[in-house]
């Protein structure tokens, strides 16, 4: 047998691991020495010996018996030296010699080891391949076969729309003959009757005509008005926007309106804040007694005239799943548990501005187990205690809708039961919280981690700390944070990259917010709202960098306001690349000019925009209103504004809806008069802080404008009573009246305005210094001027 010396690595690794040197050596010298008559026989008797005995008792003279075993105990050298490259003359003991071949027993076993496992591992891949291999094979197979599917389908269906449309041509066919048979039958016997009449008045007996003049007359039906012969959608979108007051007038018309009033689908809502002034709790039981099947929205907002008999008739709507008693003063905690007992199906609850105590969250969580939407805002008499039993009962535990704000009293215990017991929110409110604090959100965030939407506005004392503990591991897609000049840069920066999907960003009254924040809020892809008002650090350059990122084309609504250093290049960029903007808020922005307002104007989507206090002047304005699609206005205290520049946007912008004007001294009749006449269906006017404006201009509104909804005229001094005739005569969709240092309008005639609108606000007295007049309208400022000059010529004379 030639030495294996130079043979292969891994073919000598395999026969030292299985020992075959070992076991041909015993095997061979047992044959040798025995002579068996059966070598085969005494060869299978020995390897089953070795298999059970394994490799490490393997010795050369271990098949010999005991007789013919040679006497010399140790060998000078073997053949195994020889195969594996020792030199023949050298001696080895048999210590040495027994550890070498242990040596190698060990690594022939480790490498047949390795190779077995690194062929099952190979088996193993081969499997898996072949197994996704069959996988992608089945995916495939599935969508031929359903592509198959669907391309039959729509066969069949294109096949069935045809015979559908010839079906129903061949039924309109014999519609329109029955039809027209019907008709030709009534006219046919219209006529025979007619000319029974003509032969019958033709009769020189007849007499007198006149007793047959209201003939004619007696064919009406009744009930055949125009607004009875609609279509039912339309009669129910027809009375559905009417409030109560209206709906129970109509139905007192006739007997056709009042079955259409009692259509279920027109008492599924009920909106009782709209009237809260004039109705009644008889009223209100009659009402939700009549209806209680089919009410699941019920709105109570600011009806503080409501007792119990009201509360307990709510509490028999079982169906009822959307309650809002917002602002009610007579709500306290037996009407609440009388109505947590009765309406368990409630998914939206608004008690915010109520006096409840912890009575009534605890009849919450016994009852509500359903609730998802839940205000507190503004109650101020309950405890930690309250919200304990609110997190521990069987109730609320699927609120997604948290409002705390303002609820002051609250503390960290506080926050930490409704972390225990509403794990799963995701929209929290916790605004006009002065005494918030970091530990008190950190409480909240260690087992609430769903939050979506959270609103911290007015909280100052919260840190970075905070947010960044707020970013991390959570799906944040709105944030709001105000009047925190605690908040960095930082923070920013771990809430935009832990948040991609992050759509609404409100920071306003942030002042250590600089453009660094808006560097990284640019990375963002899904922006639509960017509010950074009164951050007076951000400027052109941070603009520029969150318009060009990849939200630029998505941002709807961006709100500059009071940020001083945004000039008309941020304008360009907003023009150039916000092809979405809807809304834009440029407020006190004081470097805007002309100049860059007027790349605005081709802008054809945005719809509102203001631009109180900034520079823009009657040119700007008129190029503003080349875009005829913007419906909300407002340029307040703008002194370069006057009645040529809004005069030329009214004319271009006839669907304007919204319009403020306050505080532009300059603003005449004409004006008025202008936007009535080419604006007939603006809902809100502000002119409040204008001293030219007279009766004549409310007189063209009455006229005219007979949706008007909210009108400001604080300070115009020159109105009069004949003001609130023209309103109370014209503009009866009046709900908001606002008439603050009016002079010349007597109290006799605000109160009998009170009754026609829902809030009227009213006082006699001068203006303030601030609106820029006395209370003869002279502007201040050109006394002071006249007063100067007047100084000056008499110090001259005196020199």
């Amino acid at each position: 047998m030639a030495s294996l010396r130079n043979a292969d690595v891994q073919l000598r690794t395999y026969i030292k691991q299985h020992a075959l040197p070992e076991v041909y050596e015993a095997l061979l010298c047992g044959l040798i020495a025995m002579c068996p008559e059966n070598p085969l026989q005494f060869l299978e008797q020995k390897l089953k010996e070795i298999l059970e005995k394994g490799h490490d008792t393997l010795l050369w003279d271990m098949f010999i018996d005991e007789s013919k075993k040679p006497k010399i105990k140790a060998l000078a050298g073997s053949y195994l030296e020889f195969l594996f490259g020792q030199d023949e003359d050298q001696l080895v003991s048999p210590e040495l010699f027994k550890k070498a071949y242990s040596f190698y027993i060990g690594n022939l076993q480790r490498l047949c080891f390795d190779a077995w496992i690194k062929y099952c591992s190979v088996k193993k891949d081969t499997k898996v391949n072949l197994q996704n291999k069959l996988q992608i094979a089945g995916r495939h197979h599935a969508g031929k076969l359903l592509h198959c599917i669907i391309f039959r389908w729509h066969s069949f269906v294109t096949f069935r729309k045809q015979q559908q449309i010839v079906a129903a041509t061949r039924i309109q066919n014999v519609f329109d003959n029955a039809f027209m048979k019907k008709v030709l039958k009534a006219w046919h016997s219209e006529t025979q009757d007619s000319k029974k009449k003509k032969e019958y008045f033709e009769r020189p007996e007849n007499g007198d005509m006149d007793d047959y003049h209201d003939l004619s007359s007696s064919l009406l039906r009744e009930g055949e008005d125009q607004v009875s012969k609609l279509p039912q959608k339309a009669l129910l979108k027809i009375f559905g926007s009417l409030n109560l007051i209206d709906l129970a007038r109509s139905a007192q018309v006739c007997r056709s309106w009042k079955i259409i009033t009692q259509n279920s689908s027109l008492w599924s809502s009920i909106d009782f804040s709209s009237v809260r002034h004039r109705v009644q709790d008889k009223f209100v039981v009659n009402i939700l007694r009549k209806c209680r099947p089919y009410v699941t929205r019920l709105n109570l907002r600011s009806c503080s005239l409501f007792q119990w008999s009201t509360f307990k008739a709510i509490s028999e709507c079982k169906n009822l799943q959307d309650l809002n008693l917002s602002e009610c003063q007579g709500l306290n905690d037996e009407s609440m548990r009388i109505i947590c007992e009765g309406c368990t199906a409630l998914l939206y609850l608004n008690i915010s501005y109520t006096d409840i105590t912890n009575a009534t969250l605890r009849m919450m969580s016994r009852y509500l187990l359903n609730l998802q939407f839940l205000s507190l805002a503004h109650c101020r008499k309950f405890t930690d205690k309250g919200l304990q039993y609110l997190g521990s009962g069987k109730g609320c535990r699927k609120l997604i809708y948290l409002d705390l704000s303002g609820c002051t009293q609250i503390s960290v215990d506080g926050f930490k039961f409704v972390a225990a017991g509403c794990c799963s929110l995701q929209e929290l409110h916790i605004n006009d919280m002065f005494t918030l604090t970091d530990n008190c959100i950190l409480s909240l965030l260690d087992k609430c981690h769903n939050f979506t939407s959270v609103s911290l506005l007015g909280s100052p004392h919260l840190s970075d700390a905070v947010f960044k503990v707020l970013a991390q591991g959570r799906k944040l897609t709105k944030i709001r944070i105000e009047g925190n000049n605690r908040i960095t840069d930082a923070s920013i920066k771990v809430i935009s990259k832990s948040c991609p999907n992050l759509n609404h960003i409100y920071i306003g009254d942030c002042q250590k917010i600089t453009d660094i924040s808006l560097k990284h809020i640019s990375a963002l892809k899904n922006i639509v709202v960017l509010n950074v008002a009164d951050c007076v650090r951000i400027s052109d350059p941070g603009v520029r960098q969150v318009l060009e990122g990849p939200s630029g084309a998505k941002i709807r609504e961006l709100n500059l306001t009071n940020c001083v250093r945004v000039s008309d290049l941020s304008l360009l960029r907003i023009a150039q690349k916000c092809h979405s903007l809807t809304y834009l808020s440029l407020r006190f922005c004081e470097n805007v000019t002309d100049s860059g307002i007027e790349l605005l104007g081709n802008m054809l989507l945005l719809l509102s925009i203001d631009l109180s206090g900034t520079s823009i002047t009657d040119q700007g304005l008129s190029v503003l209103g080349a875009n005829s699609k913007i419906k909300e206005l407002i340029v307040s205290e703008c002194p370069g504004i006057s009645d040529i520049g809004i005069q030329k946007f009214c004319q271009q912008s006839r669907d304007l809806e919204q319009l403020d004007i306050s505080h532009c001294l300059q603003v005449t009749n004409n004006t008025v008069e202008t936007l009535a006449f080419c604006c007939k269906t603006i809902t809100s006017l502000s002119i409040a802080g204008c001293p030219k404006v007279t009766d004549i201009s409310i007189q063209h509104l009455s006229r005219v404008c007979h949706y008007l909804h909210v009108l400001d005229i604080s300070g115009c001094i020159h109105l009069s009573d004949r003001t609130l005739k023209h309103l109370q005569k014209g503009c009866r969709q009046l709900r908001f009246l606002r008439m603050m240092y009016c002079k010349s309008i007597t109290k006799a005639a605000v109160q009998k305005m009170e009754s026609k609108v829902q809030k009227l606000e009213y006082n006699n007295e001068d203006p303030p210094p601030w609106f820029g007049y006395d209370r003869y309208g002279k502007l201040l400022n050109a006394m002071s001027n006249t007063e100067d000059t007047e100084m000056e010529t008499s110090e001259e004379k005196r020199i």
